[in-house]
């Protein structure tokens, strides 16, 4: 069975932190706990998988602002956290209200530790008691994976195969078409196709697709679903859909199905092949994401629909739902009749867009407005590469597109908490747009960059430092505005007398205005850089 936020509560190395739970109310004996982790740093979500545990010391977040904090309770409950532990006490008398009242609001689960505990201690004891029950769970998979390979060498249809995982998990399993067409499915003995059934209603999309598109698991009126992803060869060919009920281990479901892909993807290959079209195309992505010589990219294009010498982009795209995003893609590029090849590459989707001989800037520019009005509500980042003459040049395009997606990371972190971008929803990048910090991080090192911006901006920077002041900032869209002070001022959300002020202080700071003097691109380069690591 899966081990349970409530169970780990009571074990006696958090015990004695006589641990508290927030909000009142919250079924800690029904979220379950993957793994427990400790760490200080606030940017910790992108490295987190989901399901864990996340104990803090509060040393860092007492002193963090409360956007700050804001930010780190949102990012671990969207990466899936199972809860977050706060010690209390010293530094952290008491865990802020807003950081509670927003970790209500996006539904994480806050343990207040109201008495000091070692944390190395508290990790080893639950996540050993965790890595026992992960070995079963192992076991019990490969069991039903070799079963489902017996199945498959005897010729069994899917149903039968299907019917393996779902006597193992105790679950009813249903394989799909990414267009979410049953292809196959299966119910334990005794499954009970009225209340167990019921729990699964209104869980898929209009489409017929489980949300969450790349895998993952979702809560139902009684018990979990889990989507797995079936690739063939590169290419999705289906999705595992397993229905839990409340009282069977979904961990146990989740380990089982992910184990079962590859067996999946050779019943699939059996009874749906793959198209020559779709193989080439994800053997030329392969091709472009390992870097591969010129002449092997040259060799595979045509079979993907790419002549050679055609100018083509790369867009990189980091997406909550990537395979769901992936056919809004599709779909408006077979539209415009474009040729395109994707391909999903874990969390990462990467599409090499092809663009006409003729008028190509034009053509690239159009491609990214519409990329913005893509049907459907994602949350999505797309950073379109700069245009490659041919596809030799497709891994450079998407090593722009990846920079970017870099970029943006980092002016995130150190924007203003009013001029950050919404964490949610559809932004598309242009990776000309960052072709400068592109440069400085590939062709300068950290200490020659550093040295420019200080000889550059040494009196902004310590201005900022000393006074918590934001002129570095309001220089950074100053410039980038081509000196627009009226639209400046609309961005940083100043009065135009307020910026006018901040741009006469930057002015004394640097030695007067620059505009008309070949200081200005100086310093535009120099903004630029400042804040990359």
């Amino acid at each position: 069975m899966s081990v349970f936020l409530g169970e780990i509560l009571a074990h006696p190395a958090l015990a004695a932190a006589d641990p508290v739970v927030h909000p009142e109310g919250v079924m800690a004996d029904a979220q379950p706990v993957r793994w427990v982790h400790s760490s200080e740093v606030l940017d910790i979500a992108p490295l987190l998988r989901g399901g864990e545990l996340l104990l803090c010391g509060g040393i860092t977040l007492a002193t963090a602002t409360p956007a700050k904090r804001g930010d780190y309770v949102r990012e671990l409950a969207q990466r899936g956290v199972a809860a977050l532990a706060i010690e209390t006490g010293g530094a952290l008398p008491e865990i802020p209200a807003d950081m509670l009242q927003m970790a209500e609001e996006y539904g994480l689960p806050v343990v207040e530790l109201r008495k000091v505990v070692p944390f190395v201690g508290v990790m080893q004891a639950i996540n050993s008691m965790l890595v026992s029950e992960s070995v079963g769970h192992l076991q019990q998979a490969d069991a039903a994976t070799r079963a489902m390979a017996a199945e498959l060498a005897h010729g069994a249809a899917l149903d039968k195969i299907l019917g393996v995982l779902a006597g193992i998990t105790a679950s009813a399993v249903k394989l799909t078409s990414p267009w979410g067409v049953t292809m196959g499915s299966a119910v334990p003995d005794g499954w009970n196709d009225g209340a167990d059934a019921d729990a699964g209603e209104g869980t898929e999309d209009d489409d017929g697709i489980a949300p969450g598109g790349h895998g993952g698991f979702y809560a139902v009126a009684d018990g979990t679903v889990i989507t797995v992803d079936i690739p063939v060869r590169g290419v999705l060919m289906g999705r595992l859909e397993v229905q839990v009920p409340g009282a069977a281990d979904a961990a146990l479901a989740q380990v089982a199905g992910e184990r079962a892909v590859d067996i999946l993807g050779l019943a699939l290959l059996q009874h749906t092949p793959p198209g020559l079209h779709a193989l080439a195309g994800a053997e030329l992505m392969r091709a472009v994401l390992n870097a591969a010589p010129e002449w092997r990219l040259e060799q595979l294009a045509p079979g993907a629909g790419f002549p050679t010498d055609s100018p083509a982009v790369v867009a990189a795209i980091h997406a909550a739902a990537p395979q769901e995003l992936r056919g809004a893609v599709e779909n408006f590029l077979s539209a415009q009749r474009i040729p395109c090849a994707a391909y999903l590459d874990d969390t990462e989707l990467v599409v090499m867009i092809g663009l006409p001989c003729t008028e190509t800037a034009g053509e690239r520019r159009q491609l990214l407005e519409s990329l913005k009005d893509l049907e459907g509500d994602h949350d999505a980042v797309i950073a379109v590469g700069p245009l490659a003459g041919g596809v030799a040049e497709a891994a450079w395009s998407l090593a722009e597109a990846r920079r970017a997606l870099e970029v943006r990371q980092i002016q995130r972190r150190n924007a203003s908490a009013r001029r950050r971008h919404p964490a949610r929803g559809l932004v598309v990048l242009d990776a000309q747009d960052t072709a400068v910090e592109s440069l400085a991080l590939t062709c300068l090192d950290a200490s020659s960059r550093e040295a420019f911006v200080n000889r550059q901006l040494r009196a902004v920077l310590e201005h900022d430092a000393q006074r918590q002041s934001q002129l570095l900032e309001t220089l950074q869209v100053w410039l980038d505005s081509g000196c627009n002070t009226a639209q400046s001022a609309r961005e940083l959300h100043l009065e135009r007398q307020s910026m006018h002020h901040r741009l006469q202080r930057i002015f004394d700071l640097c030695g007067g205005d620059p505009r008309g003097t070949g200081r200005l691109a100086a310093l535009h380069l120099a903004a630029r850089m400042a804040g990359l690591p």
